[in-house]
């Protein structure tokens, strides 16, 4: 293994010493990244974490700054993350998706940060781009001007920032760089399986017109020629306005939509209450911000693979 970081960043030293050095040594596993063995690696949230556990195998020790069925978006990051962030070997985070973490990653020295926004493409979606519903629409959020975080939902772009992750893995460790090269390959080549599913299952469909809870899923859906009108914008907590409720109805019964689909880490309420109003069912389309016992499949494929059940379901599948 390479030669591996020991000291501590000053960020870690105050909060160290905020902490007592005891409440440090006896921390969540969300802070315990550091000092082992291994490569050890800080990932953000749930899809950075899969990567490096995918890639990293029996050579890296992952741990992830959000907790199980946390809102990713909403996260802060605790003094014990910060310090046990400050003496591991890696972070993997998403920049503009957590906005605590792209400052304490700022300022930390830790050796190798790998930034998964820069090693894919990134683009701007929500309901004012390509939402036919939303043209009519003169509700303001803020959010919808930013590019849309949600990469991990296309597994071509989540296929790309894999093999960034694992040529980031083979230079920061050198001595198992065989290995992460030949990890990433299976994992990309798995990606690009799950990609032939959804492209065949979604390619011919009686609606290709979906209705969900928050935009998350604008690469999904220009992936594979699908159309998402979200009932928010990328921001999962904000409310609709009462004309964009209402601009959804009518599109819903203009393009035989079926379902409004929510999400596990969020409240349904306003999906319950929409497709209540227009007649319709309600059903998931996980966001995979996070694993869950609610969430249907244990890992990110299996999501994935119950999610294109979803959308086939609720599109209609010729």
């Amino acid at each position: 293994m390479n030669v591996r970081r020991r000291h501590i960043s000053g960020i870690a030293i105050a909060a160290a010493t905020a902490l007592g050095l005891g409440t440090l040594s006896a921390c969540s596993d969300s802070a315990a990244a550091a000092n082992t063995d291994k490569f050890d690696v800080v990932a953000a949230f749930y899809p950075l974490q899969y990567l490096a556990e995918q890639i990293g195998g029996s050579h890296v020790h992952v741990t992830s700054l959000t907790k199980p069925g946390q809102e990713p978006h909403d996260l802060e990051i605790s003094a014990q993350q910060t310090a046990a962030l400050g003496q591991s070997d890696a972070v993997l985070y998403l920049k503009n998706l957590q906005p605590s973490v792209d400052s304490v990653v700022s300022q930390s020295d830790v050796r190798t940060k790998i930034d998964a926004a820069s090693l894919t493409t990134e683009e701007k979606h929500g309901n004012e781009v390509g939402g036919h519903a939303a043209s009519h629409d003169t509700s303001k959020n803020d959010e919808l001007a930013g590019l849309d975080p949600h990469i991990w939902l296309d597994p071509v772009r989540y296929a790309q920032v894999a093999e960034g992750v694992g040529k980031a893995f083979e230079k920061a460790d050198p001595k198992n760089a065989a290995d992460y090269k030949a990890r990433t390959a299976a994992l990309v080549k798995k990606l690009d399986a799950l990609n032939t599913e959804f492209k065949t299952g979604l390619a011919n469909t009686k609606t290709k017109v979906f209705i969900t809870t928050h935009a998350a899923f604008g690469y999904l859906a220009e992936r594979y020629g699908l159309t998402e009108e979200a009932i928010n914008g990328l921001d999962p907590e904000s409310e609709p306005s009462a004309k964009r409720v209402k601009d959804l109805e009518k599109m819903a019964k203009a393009d035989g939509v079926t379902t409004v689909f929510y999400e596990t880490l969020v409240s349904d309420k306003t999906a319950k209450t929409i497709a209540a109003d227009a007649n319709l069912k309600t059903d998931v389309l996980d966001p995979i911000e996070g694993i869950t016992k609610k969430s249907r499949g244990k890992d990110y494929f299996s999501v994935q693979q119950a999610n294109l059940k979803a959308l086939r379901t609720a599109l209609g599948t010729k």
